[in-house]
């Protein structure tokens, strides 16, 4: 799912094409995927507005509307805009078409049906998007903005020092800080040297400082970098990079870029979860309560899962019979070597998978440029 430098990116973008469009109708072919309207409502809710402002909250773009409205656009797993001249190939993948009067169109394009689009009405008391006026505001349960000024590292510490959440989990709560998710989670973890795994309350103010200016510095190196198009996202002006400078994130059964020790993968709360669990140690008070989930860690590349015992006659090291210390060492060795080639070879293996997956999704995302006349 994008997250905030992947929306940051599409918001950035857009605002070079549709900033001070005027809307003069719109349609929807898919009734989920509006939030707030029914499909025949939706185009006589935004005909006569014109776009004001284009921007984000947490993971959403916000196109602020005239007649004081907002448009949300939730992306999830596989929504794209793209901004067409009217009369582009049509796309069974669209489901919201909005129409501008100078002949171009922007296009929502989402293949999983996940994505919401709403429109809300500005309150005119506190300025806040809401679904009805005097009604709860849309964002009133996001979290602060991660990269926003405001958010000092001591806004973040008085956060944090009242959860006892594991910290994977933690940072992927929007209520918490809105945008981060499972992508930056990993790398910032990984970059603060703090096990994903981690109960909050066992950070000391060194651990929270580092963690701070970790997610910090990755969100803005990812934005840009123009985000992650790991999957379905790119931006209306293309493709982004920083899938190319993950150090952690889907590098499961590959060294540690800080210690070459092999990257683990386990679940967390559902999401695949990436670390290394040498440099991000476990501290003994976790241990207990995260046991059942280390227990699921992926193998090490190129081992089966379950391995049965040799038989004496092949046994290696300190289990064989009858040889020397020099013998044994030797047979180490050679045990070593066996070892560290098997994971090569699985490294390897899933270097090759994950650039098959990424060829298939780069070709996947230039055929929705394509098919939507994007350039």
């Amino acid at each position: 799912m994008p997250e905030l430098p992947e929306v940051e990116t599409v918001a950035r973008d857009l605002r070079g094409h549709v900033l001070g469009a005027e809307i003069i109708s719109a349609w929807g072919s898919w009734p989920a995927t509006l939030r707030t309207h029914p499909l025949d409502a939706i185009g006589p809710a935004l005909a006569g507005r014109r776009i004001e402002s284009v921007g984000r909250r947490g993971k959403q773009l916000v196109l602020g509307l005239s007649g004081e409205a907002i448009l949300t656009v939730h992306l999830k797993m596989t929504g794209q805009l793209f901004v067409v001249p009217r009369g582009a190939p049509a796309d069974p993948y669209v489901r919201l078409v909005i129409s501008f009067s100078d002949g171009r169109e922007l296009r929502f394009r989402d293949i999983r049906k996940f994505g919401r689009v709403g429109l809300y009405a500005i309150d005119p008391g506190t300025q806040e998007p809401v679904r009805e006026v005097g009604g709860a505001a849309v964002f009133a349960g996001t979290g602060p903005e991660p990269l926003d000024e405001a958010f000092t590292v001591r806004a973040f510490r008085s956060r944090i020092r009242s959860r006892r959440a594991r910290l994977k989990s933690l940072l992927l709560d929007q209520a918490f800080i809105a945008g981060i998710g499972n992508i930056y989670a990993d790398e910032a973890l990984w970059a603060a040297r703090l096990h994903p795994l981690r109960s909050a309350a066992t950070l000391r103010p060194a651990d929270e400082r580092r963690l701070y200016l970790e997610f910090r510095r990755i969100l803005a190196e990812a934005i840009i970098r123009r985000g992650s198009s790991i999957d379905d996202y790119t931006a209306p002006d293309g493709d982004g990079s920083m899938q190319e400078h993950l150090l952690v994130y889907q590098h499961a059964g590959e060294p540690c870029a800080r210690c070459g020790r092999l990257i683990r993968r386990v679940v967390v709360g559902g999401r695949a979860t990436h670390f290394c669990s040498w440099c991000q140690r476990l501290p003994a008070a976790d241990r207990t309560s995260a046991a059942a989930i280390l227990r699921t860690m992926t193998p090490r590349a190129g081992s089966a899962a379950v391995r049965r015992g040799g038989r004496w006659t092949e046994l290696d090291g300190d289990a064989a019979l009858g040889r020397t210390a020099d013998e044994r060492a030797r047979a180490a060795e050679r045990a070593r070597a066996r070892a560290a080639e098997r994971a090569r070879a699985g490294a390897e293996q899933a270097r090759a998978r994950a650039e098959q997956t990424r060829r298939a999704a780069a070709n996947r995302r230039a055929r929705a440029r394509d098919g939507s006349g994007g350039g």
